[in-house]
């Protein structure tokens, strides 16, 4: 009985501290970023095939058919993540223009917590 408690402590503490690291991981990527950039629509990004000359309805009419939002900055083009109504809206809104997106970052893509028109 006496050799089962130490191996008993160990894995406890081992537990705890996996659990800590999980959870200040966690929190540490939770920190959401202000991007400002074009909004357009994954299938495209940059460049519009479908209409060219015609941003805002290019987006519109490929969000339509079932491609997400993005944003293109600079070079780099981010999905938008969301389920946000008026987060949405203000996208279909600004489709083709510039706009600030405010969320957190994972990758090349953004889960949304903000749209405003951008500056």
């Amino acid at each position: 009985m006496r050799s089962a408690l130490p191996k008993l402590g160990i894995s406890l503490t081992t537990l705890i501290l996996g659990a800590g690291l999980t959870v200040s991981s966690a929190l540490a990527g939770s920190k959401a970023q202000t991007f400002t950039g074009q909004v357009s629509d994954a299938a495209c990004g940059a460049k519009h095939a479908m209409m060219p000359g015609d941003d805002a309805g290019c987006t519109r009419a490929c969000v339509h058919r079932g491609s997400k939002y993005a944003l293109v900055v600079g070079d780099k083009v981010y999905v938008l993540d969301t389920q946000d109504k008026a987060a949405l809206d203000a996208l279909d809104k600004l489709a083709g223009q510039k706009a600030k997106v405010t969320g957190q970052p994972q990758g090349d893509t953004i889960a949304v917590s903000s749209v405003a028109p951008g500056e």
